[in-house]
Protein backbone atom coordinates (compact mmCIF):
# COMPACT_ATOMS: atom_id res chain seq x y z
CA UNK A 1 0.00 0.00 0.00
CA UNK A 2 1.55 3.50 -1.20
CA UNK A 3 2.69 5.98 1.51
CA UNK A 4 -0.29 8.33 -0.15
CA UNK A 5 -3.20 6.09 0.16
CA UNK A 6 -2.20 5.10 3.49
CA UNK A 7 -2.37 8.28 4.67
CA UNK A 8 -5.24 9.44 2.81
CA UNK A 9 -7.21 6.42 4.41
CA UNK A 10 -5.81 7.39 8.09
CA UNK A 11 -7.27 10.71 7.63
CA UNK A 12 -10.43 9.90 6.59
CA UNK A 13 -10.53 7.56 9.12
CA UNK A 14 -10.01 10.41 11.38
CA UNK A 15 -12.93 12.65 10.38
CA UNK A 16 -15.42 9.86 10.05
CA UNK A 17 -14.75 7.08 13.36
CA UNK A 18 -15.73 10.02 15.97
CA UNK A 19 -18.57 10.28 14.87
CA UNK A 20 -19.87 6.62 14.40
CA UNK A 21 -18.20 6.33 17.91
CA UNK A 22 -20.24 8.95 19.79
CA UNK A 23 -23.54 7.44 17.83
CA UNK A 24 -22.90 3.81 18.85
CA UNK A 25 -22.87 4.80 22.59
CA UNK A 26 -25.92 7.56 22.10
CA UNK A 27 -29.07 5.39 24.03
CA UNK A 28 -30.87 6.41 20.91
CA UNK A 29 -30.97 4.63 17.70
CA UNK A 30 -31.68 7.38 15.47
CA UNK A 31 -28.11 8.62 14.50
CA UNK A 32 -26.67 5.20 13.87
CA UNK A 33 -29.53 4.88 11.15
CA UNK A 34 -29.03 8.47 9.55
CA UNK A 35 -25.19 7.05 9.24
CA UNK A 36 -26.58 3.85 7.68
CA UNK A 37 -29.35 5.38 5.33
CA UNK A 38 -26.36 7.79 4.08
CA UNK A 39 -24.06 5.06 3.40
CA UNK A 40 -26.83 3.20 1.62
CA UNK A 41 -27.79 6.05 -0.50
CA UNK A 42 -24.17 6.47 -0.89
CA UNK A 43 -24.28 2.41 -2.08
CA UNK A 44 -27.34 2.57 -4.32
CA UNK A 45 -25.68 5.61 -6.23
CA UNK A 46 -22.06 3.96 -7.15
CA UNK A 47 -23.95 0.37 -7.52
CA UNK A 48 -26.59 1.64 -9.80
CA UNK A 49 -23.96 3.67 -11.83
CA UNK A 50 -22.10 0.33 -11.99
CA UNK A 51 -25.32 -1.45 -13.03
CA UNK A 52 -27.56 0.75 -15.10
CA UNK A 53 -26.79 2.94 -18.19
CA UNK A 54 -29.70 4.87 -18.66
CA UNK A 55 -30.10 8.05 -15.96
CA UNK A 56 -33.84 7.89 -15.25
CA UNK A 57 -33.46 4.05 -14.36
CA UNK A 58 -30.31 4.72 -12.44
CA UNK A 59 -32.29 7.28 -10.86
CA UNK A 60 -35.39 5.34 -9.99
CA UNK A 61 -33.09 2.25 -8.39
CA UNK A 62 -31.33 4.71 -5.92
CA UNK A 63 -35.21 6.38 -4.71
CA UNK A 64 -36.69 3.41 -4.87
CA UNK A 65 -34.44 1.69 -2.76
CA UNK A 66 -33.92 4.40 -0.48
CA UNK A 67 -37.41 4.79 0.16
CA UNK A 68 -37.75 0.70 0.63
CA UNK A 69 -34.28 1.28 2.96
CA UNK A 70 -36.51 3.69 5.30
CA UNK A 71 -39.14 1.88 5.20
CA UNK A 72 -37.90 -1.00 6.66
CA UNK A 73 -36.48 0.83 10.01
CA UNK A 74 -39.61 3.40 10.09
CA UNK A 75 -42.46 0.97 10.04
CA UNK A 76 -42.44 -2.08 11.74
CA UNK A 77 -43.94 -4.62 8.59
CA UNK A 78 -41.63 -2.80 6.42
CA UNK A 79 -39.52 -5.97 5.80
CA UNK A 80 -42.44 -8.19 4.39
CA UNK A 81 -43.21 -5.34 2.39
CA UNK A 82 -40.00 -3.76 1.20
CA UNK A 83 -38.62 -7.67 -0.09
CA UNK A 84 -41.83 -8.27 -2.94
CA UNK A 85 -41.09 -4.58 -3.14
CA UNK A 86 -38.13 -4.93 -4.63
CA UNK A 87 -39.37 -7.58 -7.75
CA UNK A 88 -42.61 -5.56 -8.01
CA UNK A 89 -41.17 -1.90 -8.07
CA UNK A 90 -38.89 -2.54 -10.99
CA UNK A 91 -41.35 -4.82 -12.82
CA UNK A 92 -43.58 -2.23 -13.22
CA UNK A 93 -41.52 0.72 -13.52
CA UNK A 94 -40.18 -1.71 -16.52
CA UNK A 95 -43.52 -2.71 -17.93
CA UNK A 96 -44.57 1.26 -18.82
CA UNK A 97 -40.86 2.21 -19.23
CA UNK A 98 -39.28 -1.06 -21.19
CA UNK A 99 -37.41 0.79 -24.17
CA UNK A 100 -35.18 -2.37 -25.80
CA UNK A 101 -37.53 -5.28 -24.92
CA UNK A 102 -34.14 -7.74 -25.66
CA UNK A 103 -32.54 -6.30 -22.28
CA UNK A 104 -35.04 -5.87 -19.82
CA UNK A 105 -34.60 -9.33 -18.32
CA UNK A 106 -31.28 -8.55 -17.77
CA UNK A 107 -31.58 -4.82 -16.59
CA UNK A 108 -35.00 -6.27 -14.29
CA UNK A 109 -32.93 -8.87 -12.81
CA UNK A 110 -29.56 -5.92 -11.51
CA UNK A 111 -32.56 -3.54 -10.33
CA UNK A 112 -34.23 -6.12 -8.35
CA UNK A 113 -30.66 -7.53 -6.85
CA UNK A 114 -29.39 -3.84 -6.33
CA UNK A 115 -32.44 -2.69 -4.02
CA UNK A 116 -31.95 -6.01 -2.08
CA UNK A 117 -28.18 -5.70 -1.94
CA UNK A 118 -27.67 -2.11 -1.95
CA UNK A 119 -30.67 -1.12 -0.41
CA UNK A 120 -31.89 -3.25 2.19
CA UNK A 121 -28.87 -5.06 3.50
CA UNK A 122 -26.93 -2.21 5.36
CA UNK A 123 -29.86 -1.11 6.91
CA UNK A 124 -29.67 -3.97 9.10
CA UNK A 125 -26.98 -1.95 11.45
CA UNK A 126 -29.31 0.09 12.55
CA UNK A 127 -31.67 -2.78 13.31
CA UNK A 128 -28.95 -4.19 15.69
CA UNK A 129 -28.81 -0.79 17.41
CA UNK A 130 -32.79 -0.30 17.56
CA UNK A 131 -34.37 -4.01 18.78
CA UNK A 132 -30.52 -5.24 20.68
CA UNK A 133 -31.89 -2.79 23.26
CA UNK A 134 -29.49 -2.10 25.91
CA UNK A 135 -26.90 -3.74 23.62
CA UNK A 136 -27.44 -2.10 20.26
CA UNK A 137 -24.55 -0.16 19.79
CA UNK A 138 -22.36 -2.87 21.50
CA UNK A 139 -23.61 -5.38 18.56
CA UNK A 140 -23.05 -2.28 15.69
CA UNK A 141 -19.40 -2.24 17.21
CA UNK A 142 -18.97 -6.01 17.42
CA UNK A 143 -20.24 -6.04 13.53
CA UNK A 144 -17.78 -3.22 13.06
CA UNK A 145 -14.70 -4.44 14.20
CA UNK A 146 -15.11 -7.92 12.75
CA UNK A 147 -15.25 -6.52 9.30
CA UNK A 148 -12.25 -3.98 10.34
CA UNK A 149 -9.90 -6.76 11.93
CA UNK A 150 -10.52 -9.59 9.46
CA UNK A 151 -9.86 -7.24 6.19
CA UNK A 152 -6.62 -5.94 8.33
CA UNK A 153 -5.38 -9.18 9.28
CA UNK A 154 -6.46 -10.73 6.20
CA UNK A 155 -4.27 -8.06 4.21
CA UNK A 156 -0.77 -8.47 6.43
CA UNK A 157 -1.34 -12.11 6.59
CA UNK A 158 -1.67 -12.26 2.83
CA UNK A 159 1.41 -10.28 2.46
CA UNK A 160 3.04 -11.87 4.44
CA UNK A 161 2.88 -15.53 4.04
CA UNK A 162 0.54 -15.66 1.06
CA UNK A 163 1.41 -17.79 -1.79
CA UNK A 164 -1.46 -20.07 -2.96
CA UNK A 165 -4.31 -18.26 -4.25
CA UNK A 166 -7.98 -17.72 -2.92
CA UNK A 167 -9.76 -17.33 -6.54
CA UNK A 168 -7.60 -15.79 -8.88
CA UNK A 169 -10.35 -14.89 -11.46
CA UNK A 170 -11.79 -12.91 -9.10
CA UNK A 171 -9.46 -11.53 -6.53
CA UNK A 172 -6.05 -11.79 -7.78
CA UNK A 173 -4.42 -10.20 -5.18
CA UNK A 174 -6.71 -12.92 -2.21
CA UNK A 175 -4.44 -15.75 -0.95
CA UNK A 176 -5.35 -18.75 1.39
CA UNK A 177 -2.74 -17.33 4.03
CA UNK A 178 -4.96 -13.90 4.02
CA UNK A 179 -8.45 -15.52 4.54
CA UNK A 180 -6.91 -17.94 7.37
CA UNK A 181 -5.60 -14.56 8.73
CA UNK A 182 -9.01 -12.53 8.39
CA UNK A 183 -10.58 -15.21 10.42
CA UNK A 184 -8.18 -14.98 12.88
CA UNK A 185 -8.39 -10.83 12.68
CA UNK A 186 -12.41 -11.74 13.11
CA UNK A 187 -12.22 -14.13 16.20
CA UNK A 188 -10.19 -10.96 17.71
CA UNK A 189 -13.64 -9.10 17.47
CA UNK A 190 -15.29 -11.88 19.45
CA UNK A 191 -11.92 -11.38 22.32
CA UNK A 192 -12.07 -7.56 22.63
CA UNK A 193 -15.77 -7.71 23.25
CA UNK A 194 -15.78 -10.08 25.54
CA UNK A 195 -12.55 -8.65 27.91
CA UNK A 196 -13.40 -4.83 26.83
CA UNK A 197 -16.87 -3.61 25.87
CA UNK A 198 -19.37 -6.53 25.56
CA UNK A 199 -18.52 -9.23 28.07
CA UNK A 200 -22.64 -10.13 28.19
CA UNK A 201 -21.86 -11.91 24.74
CA UNK A 202 -20.21 -14.92 26.64
CA UNK A 203 -17.33 -16.20 24.39
CA UNK A 204 -19.74 -18.73 23.01
CA UNK A 205 -21.76 -17.02 21.08
CA UNK A 206 -18.71 -14.46 19.95
CA UNK A 207 -17.21 -17.16 18.37
CA UNK A 208 -19.85 -18.05 16.51
CA UNK A 209 -20.66 -14.96 15.37
CA UNK A 210 -17.55 -13.51 14.22
CA UNK A 211 -16.14 -16.46 12.69
CA UNK A 212 -19.03 -16.91 10.31
CA UNK A 213 -19.35 -13.34 10.24
CA UNK A 214 -15.78 -13.15 9.28
CA UNK A 215 -16.10 -15.89 6.23
CA UNK A 216 -19.10 -14.14 5.25
CA UNK A 217 -17.22 -10.76 5.23
CA UNK A 218 -14.40 -12.30 2.53
CA UNK A 219 -17.57 -13.42 1.10
CA UNK A 220 -19.17 -10.18 1.09
CA UNK A 221 -15.67 -8.85 0.05
CA UNK A 222 -15.43 -11.69 -3.25
CA UNK A 223 -19.16 -11.17 -4.50
CA UNK A 224 -18.45 -6.96 -4.99
CA UNK A 225 -15.38 -8.00 -6.88
CA UNK A 226 -16.71 -10.42 -9.11
CA UNK A 227 -19.56 -7.39 -9.61
CA UNK A 228 -17.02 -4.51 -10.36
CA UNK A 229 -14.80 -6.86 -12.73
CA UNK A 230 -18.30 -8.29 -14.63
CA UNK A 231 -18.18 -4.24 -14.85
CA UNK A 232 -14.91 -3.57 -15.78
CA UNK A 233 -13.94 -1.12 -12.89
CA UNK A 234 -11.19 -1.13 -10.47
CA UNK A 235 -13.54 0.57 -7.74
CA UNK A 236 -16.75 1.52 -6.99
CA UNK A 237 -16.18 5.19 -6.41
CA UNK A 238 -13.99 7.76 -4.92
CA UNK A 239 -16.24 8.84 -2.33
CA UNK A 240 -14.21 8.31 0.56
CA UNK A 241 -10.29 9.42 -0.04
CA UNK A 242 -7.90 6.32 0.26
CA UNK A 243 -10.58 4.00 0.42
CA UNK A 244 -12.50 3.65 -3.09
CA UNK A 245 -16.01 4.01 -3.15
CA UNK A 246 -19.06 3.44 -0.20
CA UNK A 247 -19.55 0.25 -1.54
CA UNK A 248 -16.11 -0.91 -1.46
CA UNK A 249 -15.99 -0.05 2.07
CA UNK A 250 -19.10 -1.41 3.30
CA UNK A 251 -18.96 -5.00 0.86
CA UNK A 252 -18.07 -7.22 3.54
CA UNK A 253 -20.50 -5.44 6.31
CA UNK A 254 -22.92 -6.04 3.97
CA UNK A 255 -23.10 -9.63 4.58
CA UNK A 256 -21.83 -9.53 8.38
CA UNK A 257 -24.55 -7.29 9.67
CA UNK A 258 -27.81 -9.28 8.25
CA UNK A 259 -26.14 -12.17 10.01
CA UNK A 260 -25.39 -10.72 13.10
CA UNK A 261 -29.17 -9.05 13.30
CA UNK A 262 -30.66 -12.72 12.94
CA UNK A 263 -28.06 -14.29 15.48
CA UNK A 264 -28.97 -10.92 17.86
CA UNK A 265 -33.08 -12.40 17.29
CA UNK A 266 -33.35 -15.65 16.95
CA UNK A 267 -30.14 -17.21 18.83
CA UNK A 268 -29.28 -15.22 21.90
CA UNK A 269 -32.77 -16.00 24.58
Amino acid sequence: MALGNLAARIATAVVLVPGIIAALWWHRPEAIWAIAFAATLATLVEYFTIALVDPVERRFGVLAGGALAALVYWWPPGLHVALPACVIAPGLFLLFRHGDLTTVFDRLGRMAFGLVYAGLLLGTIALLKRDGKPDGGDWVLLVLLTAWLGDTFGYFAGRAFGKKKLYPSISPGKTWAGAVGGLGGAFLAAVLANTWFFPELGWGHGAVVTLVGGMLGQLGDLVESMLKRSAGVKDSGNLLPGHGGMLDRVDAVLFIAPWMYCYQQFAIC
